[in-house]
């Protein structure tokens, strides 16, 4: 099976954003770090070289893939600020519909910036995806909590 190229790593969000050039980028990119901190009531961290997520948990999928993804995440990419939402959860084409103007793919929502969008509605979606995936993958949610409840030390 192949390895997870997205991993959790110790590099730091704040430089990452610095480096970021637009300034309207930059600033929501800190704002969706309070958005999703609220939501999720975890700290970020970057998986990988791009993507800042809150929480993680583990998946093993049918085909026997497996490997960890972060809660909630996003990437504020050159073109967009890119939102990683689970494929299916509750009112997902109702919500994305409600949202304002972006485009979005399976499992990713694309903005240009947050003025272009309904926050209450960006944040219920996170919201739902991450009760989407917690509910799929329910003993496998890693979090200091659920690790504690598990006898698990951090």
């Amino acid at each position: 099976m192949a390895k997870n190229k997205t991993t959790q790593t110790d590099n730091s969000v704040t430089k990452f954003i610095d480096k970021v050039e637009n300034e309207v980028k930059r600033d929501d990119s800190f704002k969706l770090i309070e958005i999703c901190k609220s939501i999720t009531g975890h700290e970020p961290k970057m998986w990988g070289p791009s993507i800042i997520g809150f929480g993680s948990y583990h998946y093993i999928y049918a085909s026997g893939r497996e490997g960890d993804a972060p809660l909630a995440g996003f990437s504020p990419r050159r073109d967009s600020l890119v939102v990683y939402i689970a494929t299916e959860f509750e009112k997902r084409k109702e919500l994305l519909s409600q949202l304002g103007k972006h485009t979005s793919s399976k499992s990713c929502v694309y903005v240009k910036k947050l003025d272009d969008i309904s926050i209450p509605i960006l944040k219920e979606m996170i919201k739902n995806s991450m009760d989407y995936a917690t509910k799929l993958f329910p003993t496998k949610v890693v979090g200091e909590e659920h690790q504690q409840r598990r006898g698990v030390s951090s």
